[in-house]
């Protein structure tokens, strides 16, 4: 099948960063959604949190010179903002467990149609445990996933039942893929936007879980 191109990874951040609350607290996952930081407007007040200690850093400019004690998550040098403060690793994740954040933005293996979120462990990776994703997927008051809508392989990433380990259930309230926004709630799984050249039939196609299509929300 022929897929449309579908957005950019910074086309999906700006989609991302819709959904973004002014003088929020954000947490930003390792991948994809560490574009997020290099994308958003300072003006937005929007105050990135990560794991190793930092409540509010931002991307670096092209030209800036990068400091590498200031690094995120994902090990990737970051700048900070004025008013950033720098705490310890366990006050960090007490931030995330004590349900300080307003939003995590994730990536995910699979998202249920109910909200179920797979991010931490798939079949045959190495990895030694679920390290933070479970506290920031149960401690954030939002959950924003934000990944392609295929695996490798071409599998669907958005399903009716994850198969892979659970990280946490009935949590992700946003799923941003190159080719489809989608919102759930009691309703269920709404399309609210797609990207261009993409159909309804296409989408469905290359998505196990059951949705309805709301496009009069799309721009939110």
């Amino acid at each position: 099948m022929n897929l449309p191109k579908g957005w950019s990874k910074y086309e999906q951040a700006e989609r991302v960063i819709r959904y973004l609350r002014p003088y929020s607290y954000v947490n930003l996952g390792v991948g994809m959604p560490g574009i997020v930081a290099e994308m958003l407007d300072d003006t937005r007040n929007i105050y990135f949190h990560c794991e190793n200690g930092i409540i509010g850093y931002r991307g670096l400019e092209s030209e800036e010179e990068v400091d590498l004690d200031i690094i995120d998550a994902a090990t990737k040098p970051v700048g900070l903002i004025a008013g950033a403060a720098v705490v310890a690793h366990d006050l960090s994740f007490a931030i995330a467990r004590g349900g300080r954040l307003d939003t995590a933005v994730l990536g995910a293996f699979q998202v249920s149609e109910s909200g179920d979120l797979a991010n931490w462990k798939s079949p045959n990776a190495l990895i030694a445990g679920v390290g933070g994703a479970m506290d920031l997927a149960v401690g954030a008051k939002e959950v924003i996933v934000m990944m392609k809508h295929l695996d490798k392989s071409g599998a669907a990433k958005i399903v009716r039942d994850c198969t892979y380990p659970i990280t946490a259930r009935k949590v992700v309230d946003y799923i941003v893929t190159e080719f489809a926004v989608m919102v759930i709630n009691s309703s269920g799984l709404a399309v609210v936007e797609m990207a261009d050249g993409m159909t309804a039939e296409i989408l469905a196609s290359i998505t196990e879980a059951n949705f309805t299509l709301n496009l009069s929300r799309a721009g939110i």
